[in-house]
């Protein structure tokens, strides 16, 4: 009945208001839609970004390893979802552990919950405390209103904070005055059994400016690889409004929310004493949130201004052994000025309060089921011109006081240099550290063995704990990169990487026991624990290309190499140094992009993913194709075939909660979008 209501009310809505347009609107209030093939190579070089430096500037001239995902590129790519644009950037690790869940991450160590990745949209960062990570099956928005998506891979953490270890992925929608009109969009097929869309802009006066929008899918089950189905199955709806007002020519302000519901069915693994192991058991769960996120800015000149945003943020979400209801409360202020002709500072605090309520099963429990956490923080940045337009240097750090850790302090230095207009080196040198999460901290639940135990004698349980006494990853990062241009059809972007990490998560095996269940079978009981006794260091190389042979076709490439050692002092660890190999070595992905005359549009992309040997996931090759046709600038019919090459084939086996050994299904869907 609530997704009947909420489905209803949302199209009742969107409908009603997208009436109040006709269809002899002005061609002015449309926004045009800007073909990626109509760019040269310069002008996607000139795209601005924000997140290297909080600030705009040149992609081409960042200090940093950073992609731009443009919404060109997300329709373009056929997906409908924001995990699967991220395979467009180069440098990610990007599986699927389940219909519902994914495992997403930066130079290593990936994860359900990759806790060096920080996530933030629209400024307000998705990111729990309670198990340090992102969840993706949480994370939406109207995709046709998303503008860009950066993507750093690297540390973050000097304007950001703590989390930001391994990268930044910082996802950017269009403002409200941008996004005029309606836009329907809807499609259905294999695994993607229903989903669609309506958004519709206006403006009350002609400096302020709404959208509101209302979304709805529902994905089918996966299989198992046995060839039985994993039972997992689910659907969610999203609403959500922008409003945008431009005071005066200096002020400007900002006010967005959003609302989501779905409900799934799944299996998890829980314990049993009869007999003593870990067993799937069927279940069906609901996730409920939304958040409301205040801005405003303030120009004192071109070279200084000052925004202060707000947010709260609620979530109560079940995961099939526990449930988790969340308020968050943000509020971040920075200033931008200039200090003589040769430096700009950007400089800020903020100040957040987190509060949980968790609801313990025997499978979960929490030493204090109810905490409120508090982060305190202060930044500052100077970016210094050494030689005009040619070599800058940037120094800054963030201080932040946490209730874990205390305070931490993550400096960085960076250099980049443009000796000729067509080439940029830069280089930087970095401190990031990753905080402890609650459940780390104290949290007590049953976990299988890792993929590489062999049968045991008798059975077992493995019951994990936290450790009051765990504290913060620390990474120290060494980077360095390369943009060229050699020809005007013709980019190359080549960074290379050397991380030093210490007291990195471990987990630590306790004395073993012997026990008898209720029904006098014996088992031993493995109880382990964490510490930070893992430290070691990574390395590898990302390459990304782009070449247009001719104005109609063009094509991009990616290639990453990745190498983790990883060695553990003092206890023995029971299996987190085989960590090393839960990231694959080797990434490919080749994308072909070409217009077929006036009307068509056709891609076509192949991707290789390296094995992960502890989990013993093989290394596979796949291929995604988009068909488009379009009978008019304003209407859109698309085919899109995903993972064509195998029937389902495996990239994630998580083995903490969710059920082990899901395997991505080929899909074919349709998709049709109409602008007026």
């Amino acid at each position: 009945m609530h997704k009947m209501n909420s489905i209803a009310a949302t199209v009742a809505l969107l409908v009603a208001l997208s009436s109040l347009r006709t269809w002899t609107a002005s061609a002015e209030t449309i926004v045009e839609k800007v073909d990626l093939l109509q760019l040269s190579l310069e002008d996607l070089g000139r795209i601005k970004v924000t997140t290297v430096s909080r600030k705009s500037e040149s992609l081409s001239g960042a200090a940093a390893a950073v992609h731009v995902i443009t919404q060109e590129d997300i329709r373009r790519s056929g997906v409908i979802s924001l995990p699967e644009v991220l395979r467009l950037a180069p440098g990610l690790d990007v599986a699927r552990a389940n219909s519902r869940q994914w495992a997403i991450g930066s130079r290593g160590f990936n994860d359900l919950f990759a806790n060096k990745l920080l996530v933030l949209m629209d400024g307000r960062t998705i990111y729990t405390p309670l198990f340090s990570g992102v969840f993706w099956e949480d994370t939406d928005t109207f995709l046709e209103d998303v503008d860009r998506i950066e993507v750093i891979r690297g540390p973050g953490a000097t304007l950001w904070g703590a989390n930001a270890v391994n990268g930044v992925i910082n996802i950017i929608t269009k403002s409200a005055k941008e996004t005029q009109g309606t836009v329907i969009t809807g499609g259905g097929g294999l695994e993607e059994r229903g989903f669609g869309g309506v958004r519709y802009g206006g403006q009350f006066t002609p400096n302020l400016h709404y959208r509101i929008y209302g979304k709805y899918f529902n994905r089918d089950e996966f299989t198992l690889t046995d060839g039985a189905a994993v039972g997992d199955g689910w659907w969610m709806s999203q609403e959500g409004f922008r409003l945008d007002w431009a005071a005066s020519e200096i002020n400007r302000l900002s006010l967005q929310g959003d609302y989501y519901y779905g409900e799934w069915d799944g299996k998890v693994r829980r314990h049993s004493l009869s007999p003593p192991s870990m067993v799937s058991d069927n279940f069906h769960d609901q996730s409920e949130g939304g958040h409301i996120l205040a801005r405003w800015t303030h120009e004192f000149s071109s070279d200084s201004d000052v925004a202060v945003q707000m947010y709260y943020d609620r979530t109560d979400r079940r995961f099939g052994i526990g449930r988790e209801i969340r308020g968050t409360f943000d509020l971040d202020a920075q200033h931008r000025f200039s200090a003589g002709e040769r430096q700009e500072i950007v400089w800020g605090a903020g100040y957040r309060y987190s509060a949980d309520d968790l609801t313990e099963t025997p499978d979960f429990r929490m030493d204090d089921p109810k905490v409120g956490l508090q982060l305190f923080s202060g930044f500052i940045q100077d970016e210094i011109t050494l030689i005009r337009e040619r070599l800058h240097l940037t120094l800054g750090t963030k201080v932040e006081h946490n209730d874990f850790t205390g305070f931490e302090v993550q400096p960085s230095a960076r250099i980049s240099w443009t000796p000729l207009d067509r080439h940029t080196f830069w280089g930087s040198v970095s401190r990031a550290v990753r905080t402890p999460s609650r459940s780390e901290r104290g949290a007590m639940f049953y976990s299988d063995p890792p993929h590489s135990v062999g049968r045991l004698p008798l059975p077992a349980l493995i019951p994990a704990s936290g450790h009051p006494g765990f504290g913060s990853e620390e990474m120290l990062a060494y980077e360095i990169g390369y943009r060229l241009k050699p020809h005007p059809r013709l980019s190359l972007d080549l960074a290379a990487f050397y991380n030093e990490y210490d007291d990195l998560y471990n987990v630590i095996q306790l004395p073993v026991e012997f026990r008898l269940s209720p029904a006098s079978q014996p088992y031993v009981l493995i109880p382990v624990t964490v510490n930070n006794a893992l430290f070691g260091e990574t390395y590898g190389a990302e390459l990304s290309a782009t070449w247009q042979p001719c104005d109609i076709w063009r094509l991009r490439g990616n290639l990453t190499l990745l190498r983790m050692n990883l060695h553990t002092r003092g206890p023995i660890s029971s299996f987190t140094e085989e960590s090393e190999r839960d990231s694959p070595r080797h990434q490919v992905s080749v994308w072909s992009d070409v217009d077929l005359g006036r009307h068509w549009e056709w891609g076509v992309s192949l991707r290789y993913v390296d094995s992960l040997p502890t989990e013993f996931v093989r290394r596979y090759t796949e291929l995604q194709t988009r068909l488009a046709w379009k009978p008019s600038d304003n209407c859109e019919v698309a085919l899109v075939g995903r993972d064509l090459l195998h029937a389902h084939h495996q990239e994630f086996s998580p083995f903490l909660f969710s059920i082990r050994d899901a395997e991505v299904d080929r899909a074919v869907l349709a998709k049709v979008t109409v602008r007026f």
